[in-house]
């Protein structure tokens, strides 16, 4: 059975969303609460983060960060979604932030 089937309605418009963003590029939280619709930034974040428990390992989570361009994660997850989005030829600044000029999903 598709995971996505087993999470709520919400949890799957956003993941459909995120689904979206193509490689090497990025959106932020607020970009896909707006694009779901009834939706905030946090609850797109909580929705990600149910991931962790190996729900849908399709959706591209690296790819989403924060309004300011930085991984919102700390420790070894920000580590990995660093090293992931680095792979997908996304480059990090001496600040650690994404150029959004660059990389910003153009939806």
């Amino acid at each position: 059975m598709n995971t996505r089937e087993q999470t709520s309605p919400l949890y799957t418009q956003i993941y459909n969303i995120v689904c979206q963003i193509p490689p090497g590029k990025v959106a932020t939280y607020g970009q896909v609460a707006k694009l779901v619709g009834g939706c905030t930034a946090r609850m797109v974040g909580y929705a990600l983060s149910a991931l962790k428990d190996g729900r849908d390992p399709n959706v591209p989570w690296q790819r989403v960060i924060n309004a300011q361009g930085r991984i919102s994660m700390h420790g070894v997850g920000s580590s990995i979604q660093r090293m992931i989005l680095e792979e997908e030829g996304i480059e990090f600044d001496q600040t650690d932030s994404i150029d959004f000029r660059k990389y910003l999903w153009d939806f």
